[in-house]
């Protein structure tokens, strides 16, 4: 049912007095609604948060007066059904910006339904019957525009009554903090929600359009954005750069030198005075993929470089006892540059008999401050770096630590303050107790405490609208969060969160820089040496790049020196580094573009369309990238400006703080962008074109189409759509034919029909011939053989009693039953007939409900699930204590089975240390690639070759033709 905005969204505010705040009112129901609610009878209030972890954590500080539901993020959207009148599909343009809301009825958009089973439709009528009863009703959605705006969408769908409807806002999860929002509860800030339909307005009218257009010019299924458009656009100038970038030779000349007078050991090899390097190709994808991660926040500092440590970095032997390096600097009283072997030589030749006397000792401490407890962009970055985690895996797992996780005798607890703010400011109160945990703690003390807090300044166009990001409770050290059950990356990011914290608030660290200059005749060369005097914040954090600290021997001026050997090392230039997640999150902050709540999907979003792809880390600009951006660039010259996008950005913030109206900003931008619109549609060059070669299979010409499957281009036979003889011959750009789908001769275990061999994201699968008649469908198991994943059972289904149930089997192997019908979302664990098995007794009680709780299994392993479900959703982790009660009802773990690979022949060597390469199977999805056979002494790894890839689609081909006319592997009994 779609809901229409009100026209006078300013009118829509209830402004008490010159210079407040405004606040929505919502608007009542029209006639095709519900009549408003009597007034309560019920003995509770009613808290609405967003997701069901937050309604656990705040259920347990709240009490028996009050009954907490989730929403489950977002309940309606703007329509994607575009009606008469409207110039973008729901919003009415030229009728003041009216938006049209639809909620979405069926729950079948899998992207807005984020995990959950019910549709928003059903869960608003939970939330309607639950406000029903409630003498007061609480709003309390995340505390940033998106938040709020989800609150006035609940209320104005369901037409909340104002009198008894508040908004609260907290920025954690504590019984403080809630206590004290719903002592002083608000009304929905319409600054917020018109900022926040400003942008959801801008981004429809921009994405939809442009979508469209990249869809009939370039292929279908592509999208574009305000904002994930010029982030494509910073990778494929930095791509452009690598491709443009020339490789230039020079060297390196290092003395190794020792006090005159030591008996130092060291036999000079001649063989060893020059070091030579691997050119890297251009296409090598190691060439700029360092096993030590750069920190982003360090490159600023300098302080990530080699500090004199140059053993190890370029492949001098590391120096004996009381020697060091030096590095020449200057020639003949100019800055040294060494461009070839030849010069190279000429320069040890001259120094060969040349003294080596100390002329400048230059010593000093640097302090180096404690950054900053987290924002948003650099948690983001830091857990990029240090762990490994992507931007959407990092949202993820604070989104679970801020709304709570389960914790051994404590229960629902949340341990972070909220995740998304753009301000390093600190509470008093989180003050007071991080410097009085420094001065207690046995491993710091008041020796690390500083007499003052540290604060820090936040970026220029930062909100302040909420604290840093921190540990609710510092004394809950990540040691103990572990002993209560905190594992995996719940522990690991909240380990990080808590150590920056708390060294943000230690002393700095102090180190003492030791630099000598020393003569050789017509060159100076210079050592430098760095100790750590003390290690201040850096006790509670080490720097990510952190190397091992150089020391010198004691030295003077005028001092000679004896030289126990000189080396050339050959260097070439490296081309700019391409992207990784912490640098790209960088660029985009710098740059103002878009919201660090929106990195991640930023992110996800120019993967999933084909544009980048990532590969050892870095991002790679596709061909596809490449032609979407060039096309955007030229026909939309202001859409794709970086100061345009950030631009918007600051105005978004102007409407929030009311200095700028919602419609002024966006009229200002609609009447160019339209006219641009018409002018690109006529004049846009369309990609697919006709070529002059002809189809092996039918002689017609082949067209060349671009895929954002791919990434690429592809060359296909025009008569695609033929269709009375219609041609699917499909050629890649790598030259190899792209098979569609292929009739095998594997009999469907259910039918007898033979099953049709298909290719998906996932790897290959079959279905059979007879679908959708019949379900079938198997999938390649580890040892290559065909296994049977869903077939059709003779058992009715016990809820909905209309359909036959499907036997399936999960990734781990565990059979379950399902109807097919996704109305009734009848699940249950089966035998291998179908029948659904019943759960065995826990003897535990569901403390929402009453049902029994039954031990269910996820990938993550099992858990504790009501009964009840799905019309009781309640559902607990097994703590220790748990598993050693239920040790006898729990399923056995499951076993670890090594992947096999198809039996080809790898010629690569590794790009690391030249040893033998060997195909693996990729962990996390389809493909393979190559690993170095001296892992993990050696962790060189390759892509695999297009001539390989052909070799191993041929030996799975042929392992699947050679199969018997039943699968040998099929997982069910027939």
């Amino acid at each position: 049912m779609a809901r229409t905005r009100s026209a006078q969204h300013n009118e829509a505010t209830d402004t008490s007095a010159a210079g407040e705040s405004r606040t929505t009112r919502p608007r009542r129901r029209s006639s095709e609604g519900t009549a408003q609610a009597a007034t309560p009878s019920g003995g509770y209030d009613l808290v609405i948060v967003e997701s069901p972890a937050k309604a656990k954590t705040l259920a347990r500080y709240l009490g028996p007066g009050y009954r907490v539901v989730a929403s489950y993020g977002h309940v309606r959207d703007l329509d994607t059904r575009k009606r008469k009148g409207e110039e973008v599909a729901g919003i009415r343009i030229a009728d003041g910006w009216k938006l049209r809301y639809v909620v979405d009825v069926k729950g079948e958009d899998e992207e807005t339904r984020r995990g959950r089973r019910r549709s928003a439709r059903e869960i608003l009528e939970e939330i309607r019957k639950a406000a029903s009863g409630a003498r007061r009703i609480y709003l309390a959605s995340d505390p940033d525009r998106e938040g709020e705006s989800i609150a006035w969408h609940i209320a104005d769908e369901l037409q909340l009554p104002p009198e008894r409807t508040y908004r609260i806002r907290f920025n954690e999860i504590s019984k403080t903090a809630v206590q004290q929002a719903l002592a002083h509860p608000d009304r929905i800030n319409g600054n917020l929600v018109a900022a926040q339909e400003a942008r959801r307005a801008l981004d429809r009218v921009v994405g939809f359009p442009l979508s469209n257009l990249l869809g009939k010019k370039v292929a279908s299924r592509l999208s574009a954005g305000r904002v994930q458009s010029v982030a494509v656009r910073l990778i494929v100038e930095r791509e452009r750069e690598i491709e443009a970038f020339r490789s230039e030779e020079y060297w390196k000349i290092q003395a190794l030198l020792a006090p005159a007078g030591t008996s130092v050991a060291w036999k000079s090899d001649p063989q060893r005075c020059k070091v030579y390097a691997r050119k890297k190709a251009d296409n090598d994808p190691t060439a700029d993929s360092p096993d030590t991660p750069v920190d982003t926040e360090l490159e600023d500092k300098g302080d990530n470089g080699n500090n004199g440590a140059t053993s190890g970095l370029t492949g001098l032997p590391a120096p004996p006892a009381g020697a060091f390096f030096a590095e020449l600097i200057r020639w003949q009283e100019q800055d040294v540059r060494i461009p070839n072997e030849a010069t190279a030589d000429q320069i040890l030749t001259a120094l060969r008999h040349s003294p080596f006397q100390v002329v400048k000792v230059e010593q000093k401490d640097r302090q180096d401050r404690p950054p900053p407890p987290f924002i948003t962009s650099t948690l983001q970055q830091q857990a990029n770096i240090r762990l490994g985690f992507s931007t959407s895996r990092t949202m993820q797992t604070a989104q679970r630590l801020y709304e709570g996780v389960e914790l051994t005798g404590l229960g629902p607890t949340a341990l972070i303050t909220y995740m998304r703010t753009d301000s390093t400011r600190v509470s008093q109160d989180a003050l007071q107790a991080v410097r009085q945990f420094i001065a207690q703690d046995p491993h710091l003390g008041p020796s690390y405490l500083p007499d003052t807090p540290n604060y820090y300044s936040s970026g220029k166009t930062a909100q302040e609208a909420h604290e840093a990001i921190r540990p609710i409770d510092v004394t809950l050290t990540p040691q103990k969060a572990r002993q209560l059950g905190l594992t995996g990356d719940l522990y690991h990011l909240y380990d990080l969160i808590w150590r920056r914290f708390v060294a943000s608030q230690c002393k700095p660290a102090v180190l003492a820089i030791t630099t000598v200059d020393i003569r050789a005749g017509q060159a100076l060369f210079r050592a430098s040496g760095r100790i750590i005097r003390f290690d201040g914040h850096r006790r509670v954090l080490p720097p990510v790049s952190r190397q091992e600290d150089t020391l010198l021997p004691p030295l003077q001026e005028q001092q000679s020196l004896q030289r126990l050997d000189l080396f050339a090392t050959q260097h070439f230039t490296q081309p700019p580094p391409r992207y990784t997640e912490a640098s790209l999150v960088k660029a985009l902050e710098k740059e103002g573009i878009g919201r660090p709540s929106t990195y991640a999907t930023i992110i996800s979003t120019i993967q999933k369309r084909g544009y980048v792809t990532q590969q050892r880390g870095r991002f790679y600009a596709t061909d596809i990238g490449k032609l979407v951006t060039d096309k955007l660039v030229h026909h939309f010259p202001r859409i794709m400006d970086v100061k345009f996008t950030s631009h918007f950005e600051e105005e978004l913030d102007e409407i929030e703080t009311g200095k700028c109206q919602y419609r002024q900003v966006l009229d200002e931008f609609w009447g160019p962008f339209s006219e641009e619109l018409k002018k690109a549609d006529a004049e846009m060059e369309p990609a697919r074109m006709l070529t002059d070669e002809p189809c092996p299979k039918c002689g017609r010409p082949l067209e060349k189409r671009y895929s954002p499957k791919t990434g690429s281009y592809f060359l296909g036979c025009s008569g695609w759509k033929d269709k009375d003889n219609p041609c699917q011959y499909k050629r890649g750009s790598n030259g190899q034919e792209q098979e569609g789908p292929a009739t095998t001769d594997i009999p469907c275990p259910a039918c007898g029909q033979p099953m049709v061999r298909k290719s998906g994201r996932f790897g290959v699968f079959f279905t059979c011939s007879a679908a959708p008649n019949c379900p079938t469908t198997m999938n390649l198991g580890p040892d290559g053989q065909p296994v049977v994943t869903t077939r059709p059972t003779t058992v009715t289904c016990p809820q909905c009693h209309n359909h036959q149930l499907l036997l399936k089997a999960s990734k781990t192997g565990k059979k379950y039953v399902e109807c097919p019908d996704k109305a009734c979302k009848f699940r249950a664990d089966a035998d291998d007939q179908g029948r659904p098995i019943q759960p065995p007794d826990t003897g535990i009680r569901c403390d929402k409900c009453g049902s029994p709780m039954v031990i269910r299994t996820a990938w993550r392993g099992p858990f504790l699930a009501c009964s009840g479900f799905p019309k009781c959703r309640n559902a607990k982790s097994l703590t220790a204590e748990l598993r050693e009660k239920l040790k006898d009802l729990l399923p056995p773990p499951r076993p670890r089975t090594a992947a096999s690979v198809p039996d080809v022949a790898v010629t690569q060597t590794c790009p690391e240390c030249g040893a033998a390469m060997k195909l693996m199977k990729s962990r996390f999805g389809p493909g393979y690639y190559l690993g170095c056979s001296q892992y993990p002494k050696c962790k060189g790894k390759a892509k695999v070759s297009p001539e390989l890839e052909a070799q191993i689609a041929a030996a799975l081909n042929k392992a699947t033709t050679a199969q018997a006319p039943a699968p040998a592997s099929d997982t069910f009994t027939s």
